[in-house]
């Protein structure tokens, strides 16, 4: 009887794990791979909300490669990703190592400059309509004093400009943080040695510490790149993708195209080619990592 019992209290501790686990388990289940599955399979046909699918095997993905919409939405995400990107992942470096010195009020400013990334995007983007606004706008009101005037959200290169300006703002922060907490790992030994042997501060980044530093940025450039070609909030606050088509970028193009025109099986091989695109991106960058621990 004490032996049955003991068998069951065991039975019972190796298959609770289970259980627990399981709400996770149905989550990813219903929410994750059951719509990759679901729109994997209408991008194969030419389905339209209201209307009968139509098997079309690739011709979706065919369309998307003579789809001149496509080539602008996927020009808009490029220079999106490359500017916004890129300006983030330099000021970042600049204020981390800035903030790494030992300076008065270093907590504050810390605090300070980590505080936009805390910030709801849809909220950003509403405040932002005022902020850019043409006629009033804080921004020109200022530039007014010098006799400047610039059409914020009505001209297709300074539309983009904002939209950036408010990307920068919000993502800057994170590879800020990422930076200077992987700066003060760094062993201040070897700083120690290396100004014996080199004589400007310039080459000692350089030299040493950007050579040390190599995972944790293409870590962070990793998860902005994924971060940005994502994007949707921002355009679609701000400029809802206008002036014409100047801001749409690729999510927006997807989005107009499976839930304003419901063209699913379109949207969903659209969403599957940034998918592939994505998960390139990923082993590059994956295997690039591999051969610096190697």
């Amino acid at each position: 009887m004490g032996t049955d019992r003991i068998k069951l209290v065991r039975l019972g501790d190796k298959y609770i794990k289970h259980l627990f686990l399981l709400p996770a388990v149905l989550w990813i289940l219903i929410f994750s791979f059951f719509p990759l599955l679901w729109s994997l399979g209408i991008s194969f046909f030419n389905y339209r909300l209201g209307r009968p699918a139509q098997f079309v095997w690739f011709e979706k993905f065919a369309k998307a490669f003579s789809d001149y919409k496509v080539a602008n939405s996927m020009k808009v995400t490029v220079i999106y990703v490359l500017g916004g990107v890129l300006v983030e992942i330099v000021l970042g470096m600049f204020l981390a190592l800035l903030f790494n010195q030992k300076m008065r009020g270093r907590q504050l400013f810390r605090t300070l400059l980590t505080m936009p990334l805390f910030a709801t995007p849809v909220a950003v983007g509403f405040l932002a309509i005022t902020i850019f606004y043409e006629e009033g706008g804080p921004i020109n009101s200022f530039l007014e004093l010098f006799g400047l005037k610039v059409a914020w959200l009505s001209h297709p290169t300074w539309a983009l400009v904002a939209i950036l300006i408010l990307d920068i703002w919000q993502w800057t922060p994170f590879c800020f943080l990422v930076f200077l907490a992987a700066l003060q790992s760094l062993p201040e030994e070897i700083y120690e040695a290396a100004s014996l042997d080199y004589s400007s501060q310039w080459q000692i980044f350089r030299r040493l510490t950007l050579p040390l530093l190599q995972p944790i940025l293409i870590i962070v450039l990793l998860l902005r790149l994924i971060e940005a070609v994502k994007v949707f909030d921002f355009p679609f606050i701000l400029t809802k993708g206008g002036p014409g088509t100047a801001t749409e970028v690729y999510s927006m193009f997807v989005y107009r195209t499976g839930l304003k025109f419901f063209d699913l099986g379109y949207a969903s091989a659209l969403a599957y080619l940034m998918l592939v695109v994505v998960m390139v991106m990923v082993t590059f960058f994956f295997k690039r990592m591999r051969e610096i621990y190697e």
